[in-house]
Protein backbone atom coordinates (compact mmCIF):
# COMPACT_ATOMS: atom_id res chain seq x y z
CA UNK A 1 0.00 0.00 0.00
CA UNK A 2 1.46 3.42 -0.57
CA UNK A 3 2.07 6.18 1.72
CA UNK A 4 -0.51 8.54 2.15
CA UNK A 5 -0.33 11.98 3.30
CA UNK A 6 -3.36 13.38 4.55
CA UNK A 7 -4.90 16.88 6.57
CA UNK A 8 -8.00 16.50 8.84
CA UNK A 9 -10.02 19.56 9.34
CA UNK A 10 -12.54 19.37 11.67
CA UNK A 11 -13.73 22.24 14.73
CA UNK A 12 -14.41 19.17 17.13
CA UNK A 13 -11.39 18.43 19.24
CA UNK A 14 -12.83 14.84 19.45
CA UNK A 15 -14.19 14.47 16.28
CA UNK A 16 -10.29 14.95 14.72
CA UNK A 17 -9.17 12.05 17.50
CA UNK A 18 -11.52 9.74 16.19
CA UNK A 19 -10.88 10.65 12.49
CA UNK A 20 -7.14 10.23 13.34
CA UNK A 21 -7.56 7.18 15.17
CA UNK A 22 -9.74 5.71 12.24
CA UNK A 23 -7.11 6.67 9.26
CA UNK A 24 -3.73 6.23 11.04
CA UNK A 25 -4.81 2.58 11.36
CA UNK A 26 -4.28 1.44 7.54
CA UNK A 27 -0.26 0.97 7.24
CA UNK A 28 1.76 3.73 5.65
CA UNK A 29 -1.25 6.55 5.67
CA UNK A 30 0.22 10.04 7.60
CA UNK A 31 -2.17 12.66 9.38
CA UNK A 32 0.39 15.11 8.73
CA UNK A 33 -1.66 17.91 10.14
CA UNK A 34 -4.93 19.01 11.76
CA UNK A 35 -7.14 22.24 11.68
CA UNK A 36 -9.66 23.55 13.59
CA UNK A 37 -10.94 26.34 11.33
CA UNK A 38 -11.17 26.57 7.29
CA UNK A 39 -8.99 28.95 7.82
CA UNK A 40 -6.44 27.33 9.54
CA UNK A 41 -7.26 24.12 7.01
CA UNK A 42 -6.02 26.27 3.77
CA UNK A 43 -2.72 28.12 5.98
CA UNK A 44 -2.15 23.76 6.79
CA UNK A 45 -2.71 22.56 3.41
CA UNK A 46 -0.20 25.38 1.76
CA UNK A 47 2.56 24.35 4.49
CA UNK A 48 2.18 20.41 4.07
CA UNK A 49 0.70 19.73 0.56
CA UNK A 50 -0.68 16.42 1.40
CA UNK A 51 -2.43 14.07 -1.02
CA UNK A 52 -6.14 14.45 0.57
CA UNK A 53 -7.86 16.63 2.88
CA UNK A 54 -10.40 15.40 5.16
CA UNK A 55 -12.61 18.83 5.17
CA UNK A 56 -15.73 19.77 7.99
CA UNK A 57 -18.41 20.97 6.16
CA UNK A 58 -19.39 23.43 9.07
CA UNK A 59 -16.29 25.05 10.09
CA UNK A 60 -16.11 28.70 11.69
CA UNK A 61 -14.54 31.60 9.84
CA UNK A 62 -14.31 29.73 6.69
CA UNK A 63 -16.75 26.72 5.85
CA UNK A 64 -15.41 23.41 4.34
CA UNK A 65 -16.65 24.48 0.62
CA UNK A 66 -14.84 27.64 0.57
CA UNK A 67 -11.91 26.50 1.84
CA UNK A 68 -12.20 23.66 -0.52
CA UNK A 69 -11.97 26.43 -3.07
CA UNK A 70 -9.38 28.42 -2.02
CA UNK A 71 -6.81 24.81 -1.27
CA UNK A 72 -7.79 23.50 -4.64
CA UNK A 73 -7.41 26.42 -6.28
CA UNK A 74 -3.45 26.49 -4.43
CA UNK A 75 -2.67 22.74 -4.47
CA UNK A 76 -4.56 20.90 -7.70
CA UNK A 77 -2.90 18.04 -7.07
CA UNK A 78 -4.36 18.28 -3.41
CA UNK A 79 -7.81 16.66 -3.55
CA UNK A 80 -10.56 17.23 -0.78
CA UNK A 81 -13.25 15.12 0.83
CA UNK A 82 -16.07 16.78 2.45
CA UNK A 83 -18.12 15.44 5.74
CA UNK A 84 -21.18 16.82 6.49
CA UNK A 85 -24.22 15.88 8.79
CA UNK A 86 -26.08 17.21 5.68
CA UNK A 87 -27.17 15.35 2.90
CA UNK A 88 -28.70 16.90 -0.34
CA UNK A 89 -28.58 17.09 -3.96
CA UNK A 90 -27.63 20.81 -3.90
CA UNK A 91 -24.89 20.76 -1.46
CA UNK A 92 -23.53 17.66 -3.25
CA UNK A 93 -23.57 19.87 -6.59
CA UNK A 94 -21.82 22.90 -4.98
CA UNK A 95 -19.30 21.08 -3.47
CA UNK A 96 -18.71 18.96 -7.06
CA UNK A 97 -18.46 22.68 -8.11
CA UNK A 98 -16.08 24.08 -5.37
CA UNK A 99 -13.58 20.89 -6.65
CA UNK A 100 -13.58 18.24 -3.60
CA UNK A 101 -13.96 14.90 -4.86
CA UNK A 102 -15.86 13.64 -2.51
CA UNK A 103 -18.37 13.22 0.25
CA UNK A 104 -19.60 11.15 3.16
CA UNK A 105 -21.87 11.92 5.40
CA UNK A 106 -20.47 11.98 9.36
CA UNK A 107 -22.99 9.42 10.19
CA UNK A 108 -21.39 6.77 7.96
CA UNK A 109 -17.91 8.31 8.32
CA UNK A 110 -16.41 4.71 10.39
CA UNK A 111 -17.81 2.68 7.22
CA UNK A 112 -17.07 4.96 3.86
CA UNK A 113 -13.98 7.07 5.30
CA UNK A 114 -11.37 4.68 4.63
CA UNK A 115 -12.53 3.77 0.72
CA UNK A 116 -13.52 7.53 0.09
CA UNK A 117 -9.50 8.62 1.27
CA UNK A 118 -7.94 5.58 -0.79
CA UNK A 119 -10.61 6.54 -4.02
CA UNK A 120 -9.20 9.94 -3.79
CA UNK A 121 -5.62 8.97 -3.34
CA UNK A 122 -6.11 7.87 -6.60
CA UNK A 123 -7.48 10.88 -7.83
CA UNK A 124 -11.25 9.08 -8.07
CA UNK A 125 -14.34 10.15 -6.95
CA UNK A 126 -15.88 8.74 -3.92
CA UNK A 127 -19.95 9.90 -3.08
CA UNK A 128 -21.92 8.07 -0.01
CA UNK A 129 -24.37 6.28 -1.60
CA UNK A 130 -27.25 8.28 0.23
CA UNK A 131 -25.92 11.29 -1.63
CA UNK A 132 -25.36 9.17 -4.74
CA UNK A 133 -29.00 8.29 -4.92
CA UNK A 134 -30.11 11.79 -3.96
CA UNK A 135 -27.54 13.42 -7.39
CA UNK A 136 -29.39 10.34 -9.31
CA UNK A 137 -33.39 11.76 -8.19
CA UNK A 138 -32.22 15.47 -9.23
CA UNK A 139 -30.91 14.19 -13.17
CA UNK A 140 -33.95 12.45 -13.54
CA UNK A 141 -36.29 15.61 -11.91
CA UNK A 142 -34.11 18.31 -12.86
CA UNK A 143 -37.51 20.67 -12.40
CA UNK A 144 -37.44 19.56 -9.19
CA UNK A 145 -34.43 19.73 -8.36
CA UNK A 146 -34.11 23.45 -9.39
CA UNK A 147 -37.08 24.53 -6.97
CA UNK A 148 -35.06 23.29 -3.79
CA UNK A 149 -32.12 25.20 -4.92
CA UNK A 150 -31.78 28.46 -2.72
CA UNK A 151 -30.19 31.73 -3.25
CA UNK A 152 -26.82 31.17 -2.03
CA UNK A 153 -25.63 30.36 -5.41
CA UNK A 154 -26.15 33.90 -6.49
CA UNK A 155 -23.08 34.88 -4.22
CA UNK A 156 -19.68 35.26 -4.97
CA UNK A 157 -17.15 33.39 -2.95
CA UNK A 158 -15.73 36.23 -1.17
CA UNK A 159 -19.32 37.22 -0.42
CA UNK A 160 -20.29 33.80 1.07
CA UNK A 161 -17.35 34.33 3.06
CA UNK A 162 -18.36 37.77 4.61
CA UNK A 163 -21.88 36.08 5.10
CA UNK A 164 -20.10 33.64 6.83
CA UNK A 165 -18.13 36.23 9.30
CA UNK A 166 -21.34 38.43 9.70
CA UNK A 167 -23.14 35.80 11.11
CA UNK A 168 -20.22 34.96 13.54
CA UNK A 169 -20.91 38.21 14.81
CA UNK A 170 -17.82 39.84 13.34
CA UNK A 171 -17.68 43.62 12.55
CA UNK A 172 -17.16 45.14 9.70
CA UNK A 173 -13.67 46.43 11.14
CA UNK A 174 -12.74 42.74 12.46
CA UNK A 175 -14.01 41.07 8.73
CA UNK A 176 -11.50 43.58 7.28
CA UNK A 177 -8.84 42.61 9.28
CA UNK A 178 -9.74 39.04 8.93
CA UNK A 179 -9.75 39.03 4.84
CA UNK A 180 -7.11 41.40 4.60
CA UNK A 181 -8.79 44.34 2.85
CA UNK A 182 -9.94 47.71 3.73
CA UNK A 183 -12.90 48.38 5.81
CA UNK A 184 -14.38 50.37 3.06
CA UNK A 185 -13.99 47.45 0.83
CA UNK A 186 -16.19 44.75 2.99
CA UNK A 187 -19.08 47.79 3.84
CA UNK A 188 -18.97 47.98 -0.24
CA UNK A 189 -19.38 44.22 -0.22
CA UNK A 190 -21.99 44.47 2.92
CA UNK A 191 -24.13 46.83 0.78
CA UNK A 192 -24.40 44.37 -2.42
CA UNK A 193 -25.16 41.78 -0.30
CA UNK A 194 -28.32 43.53 0.80
CA UNK A 195 -29.25 44.69 -2.48
CA UNK A 196 -28.89 40.82 -3.76
CA UNK A 197 -30.33 39.53 -0.21
CA UNK A 198 -33.50 41.79 -0.66
CA UNK A 199 -32.02 43.81 2.40
CA UNK A 200 -31.85 41.36 4.95
CA UNK A 201 -31.17 42.70 8.27
CA UNK A 202 -28.22 41.08 10.36
CA UNK A 203 -30.82 38.97 11.97
CA UNK A 204 -32.00 38.20 9.06
CA UNK A 205 -28.78 36.95 7.43
CA UNK A 206 -27.55 34.83 10.28
CA UNK A 207 -31.07 33.46 9.31
CA UNK A 208 -30.14 33.19 5.69
CA UNK A 209 -26.38 31.77 6.28
CA UNK A 210 -27.97 28.51 8.25
CA UNK A 211 -30.92 27.88 6.16
CA UNK A 212 -28.51 27.98 3.01
CA UNK A 213 -26.11 25.52 5.21
CA UNK A 214 -22.73 28.68 5.05
CA UNK A 215 -23.05 28.39 9.05
CA UNK A 216 -24.25 25.97 11.12
CA UNK A 217 -25.94 27.20 14.30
Amino acid sequence: MKTIRILIADDHDIVREGLRRLLESKPKWMICDEAATGREAVSKAREHKQDVAVLDFSMPELNGLEATRQIRKLLPQTEVLILTMHDSEQLAREILEAGARGFVLKTHAKRQLVPAVLALSEHKTYFDSQVSELMLDAFLHPEKAALKRGASGRLTSREREIVQLIAEGRTSKEVAAQLSVSVKTVEAHRANLMNKLNRLLTSQLVLYAVRNRIVQM
